[in-house]
């Protein structure tokens, strides 16, 4: 097994020599610390009296699932159903028996195979006893992929709001708060079905904050939001839903569990994988490269842009004046930022991108060709958005290379079009699906 500052695919590049690969690696290095094989079997609980039956969403299930085939004892009992996005499912490692099914689907906006899914695993509830242990494999995208639509809702009721959330500039909390009280398996509505059986809860985190009841909106954990939080998030942006749903969210009929409520006892929750514990080993690898290294933090929110140019001021100050840290350095951050979508105007090509990208052309555009100061945002998933790209490079002369190009900022920026900005001079970067995700990272390298 290799460590986060050792990783398999060697010592990191010379920043000063060759800095968009250093930073590459830096990012390989953060992904590495979150592979399920590397961390959860430390979080695993004995075998039961009775079966196992694993039940999990997100898009790292397939790799949270072949971590436990692995490490599960082989005499043991296993069995289940994952499901995870689209072509995220890794090869399965040679000479590793299947126990446990995969199935995929569609995310951001959930489809019908999502439905099905998340039916199935409400089915395989049925019967659980006391002596029963119910294995919750939960990463980052299970909001989208367990998608089980509240009585009054269909699901192409369920695709509009999530559509309209995910374009409206709220954040995750925001939209997963929404998302649990329009559902039934979300918000601890899946631990409800698994009673009396014990739960145990192994997740990766992709929120700031790292709270399990915001992680694929908690299907198995308590819920502290109301009814009235639902609602006040639907008015805040504007999003309708059908008068039948809101009357039953006025009415709190659409209330989830709460924290005291007996359904939980002797339930446990472990997190395997943060957004810290992967900006702490890129950290630990700029350091080893000789570069010091510094984490702003794991918690950031906002517009994608806009963070992105109060990261370019930071790298500005360093690299005018060694303030506030000195020179050179690696700035880390993550988090979740938003994108909010902006209207298009008639005849205007639609952009594409995601918050990666978005972040990249603000910081871009606020480091005006900044010299010695090269960055790279990408989303830990592999995914930026619903592109095939991870997120993207931002080099002194990404402004001047995008001018011969042709291309603009302004235009891309009113039309939310990173992928067709970095894209035109070839900065995008693409990893594809990591089978993993604990959200946003950025690393800024200043020389």
């Amino acid at each position: 097994m290799t460590t986060a500052s050792t990783p398999a695919f060697g010592p990191a590049p010379d920043p000063r020599e060759a800095p968009r690969a250093f930073l590459e690696h830096l990012y390989r290095v953060a992904v590495d610390r979150a592979l399920p094989l590397s961390t959860l079997g430390a979080h695993l609980p004995p075998p039961p009296k009775g079966r196992t039956l694993v039940l999990g969403a997100g898009k790292a299930g397939g790799s949270m699932v072949h971590a436990l085939e692995a490490l599960w004892p082989a005499d043991a009992p296993l069995s289940g159903l994952v499901v995870t996005r689209y072509d995220h499912i890794p090869p399965r490692p040679e000479g590793l028996p299947q126990r446990i099914e995969i199935v995929e689907a569609a995310h951001p906006v959930p489809d019908a195979a999502g439905q099905q899914a998340a039916e199935r695993i409400l089915a395989l509830t049925k019967g659980l006893t006391a002596d029963d242990l119910v294995l919750c494999l939960i990463s980052g995208g299970g909001s989208s992929l367990l998608v089980l639509p509240a009585e009054g809702l269909t699901l192409a009721d369920k695709q509009r709001i999530n559509k309209q959330l995910l374009e409206s500039g709220a954040n995750i909390g925001e939209m997963n708060c929404v998302r649990k009280h329009l559902s039934r398996i979300k918000g601890g509505r899946l631990a409800a079905a698994c009673a009396p059986a014990r739960v145990v809860t192994l997740t990766i985190s992709d929120v700031p904050g790292d709270d399990p009841a915001v992680i694929a909106s908690g299907p198995t954990v308590p819920d502290a939001t109301t009814c009235a939080d639902a609602l006040a998030i639907l008015d805040r942006y504007g999003i309708e839903v059908p008068a039948p749903v809101r009357a039953r969210l006025e009415s709190g009929e659409l209330e989830t569990p709460k924290p005291d409520d007996a359904v939980f006892k002797g339930h446990e929750t472990h997190m395997i994988a943060t957004p810290q514990q992967s900006l702490e080993a890129a950290a630990r690898a700029a350091r080893e490269a000789g570069m010091e290294a510094h984490i702003l933090s794991d918690e950031m929110e906002g517009e994608s842009r806009e963070v992105g140019k109060v990261h370019a001021a930071l790298a500005r100050a360093v690299a005018h004046r060694g303030e506030p840290f000195a020179r050179p350095c690696v700035i880390l951050s993550g988090g979740e930022t938003t994108v909010t979508i902006r209207p298009r105007q008639p005849g205007q090509a639609k952009g594409r991108g995601g918050r990666a990208g978005e972040f990249c052309m603000g910081l871009a555009g606020a480091l005006m060709g900044q010299p010695q100061v090269w960055a790279l945002a990408a989303d830990t998933d592999g995914i930026d958005g619903v592109e095939d790209n991870a997120g993207a490079f931002v080099t002194p002369d990404t402004l001047a290379r995008a001018t011969a190009a042709g291309k603009k900022l302004s235009d891309h920026l009113d039309r939310n079009d990173a992928y067709g900005y970095f894209d035109a001079i070839g900065d995008l970067f693409v990893t594809g699906p990591t089978n993993t995700n604990v959200n946003d990272f950025r690393a800024l390298l200043v020389l």
